[in-house]
């Protein structure tokens, strides 16, 4: 097992049609940094918080599993996704892709 990211740059999009009806996911409307707490979530995976986005996300898989934004859960539809990974040790962020 890799080290637990020490912290994420996590998106969240709404989710939109395409012209078939298709569920495709629009442009990000929020992000933010949210950083490791130590604590493990509800969930059962890490926590990590920051510009009032609370998160438990798989380090593994890095999917983000529970999330609330400004104390409250994500409207029907919206999704949360990594789009940046932050090692123990690494002075930057690894892009996720």
């Amino acid at each position: 097992m890799s080290p637990v990211p020490t912290r994420y740059t996590v998106a969240l999009k709404p989710q939109l049609s395409d012209e078939e009806g298709h569920p495709v996911h629009g442009a990000p409307i929020r992000t933010a940094v949210v950083e490791a707490t130590g604590d493990t979530g509800a969930s059962g995976y890490p926590r990590y918080v920051g510009h009032g986005m609370q998160a438990d996300i798989d380090p593994e898989t890095h999917h983000v599993e529970a999330i609330t934004v400004d104390g409250r859960e994500l409207p029907y539809g919206w999704v949360a996704q990594v789009v940046e990974v932050g090692r123990p040790g690494h002075p930057g962020r690894d892009r996720f892709v």
